[in-house]
């Protein structure tokens, strides 16, 4: 899965199956037991005190949270439309950097939002700094991102390949 600057984001029909269940799960039996914990911890007494009942409220606002992440993900999601093969850098690729010139100093990443994080390759968003430094760059060119510090840092893009995991 991978966002790009527009929102699209591109899901294989998997990672899109599996949201969708994590969706479905999340609006129906979840809702259904987090209703039950808090209407169980409400039936204990005062609610002040009732540290049962705040724990299943803070439950309910993650889950909610949640719940609307994924909406939003998947309203947004185009399903088995990987990235072009044309060398250019672009969400849903595998990209391989030579930091500062170095070609024996390298680095080789996903670039999708975390949801697609596995741990077979890092991750790196597409809204990171590196992120937004190396997208739309072609092999063989160099690109500039901002470190945290404000100061630059220079990567030389050595590859650029569709997501095959």
């Amino acid at each position: 899965m991978t966002q790009t600057s527009e929102n699209v984001t591109w899901l294989t029909q998997e990672a899109y199956n599996k949201l969708k269940a994590e969706l479905e799960y999340l609006t129906g039996p979840a809702r259904a037991e987090i209703s039950a914990k808090i209407a169980a911890a409400r039936e204990e007494g005062d609610l002040r005190e009732n540290g049962g009942y705040h724990a299943a409220k803070e439950e309910q606002g993650k889950q909610e949270l949640r719940v609307r992440q994924l909406t939003q993900l998947l309203e947004n999601a185009k399903v088995g439309e990987a990235p072009a093969a044309d060398g250019a850098v672009a969400p849903g690729m595998v990209v391989t950097i030579a930091f500062d010139g170095d070609e024996d100093d390298t680095l080789t990443f996903l670039l999708a939002s975390r949801e697609y994080a596995s741990a077979d390759i890092e991750t790196y968003s597409p809204q990171s700094p590196l992120g937004t430094g190396v997208i739309g760059h072609k092999v063989g060119e160099d690109a500039q991102y901002e470190l945290p510090n404000g100061r630059k840092a220079s990567v030389k893009i050595l590859k650029a390949e569709p997501y095959e995991g």
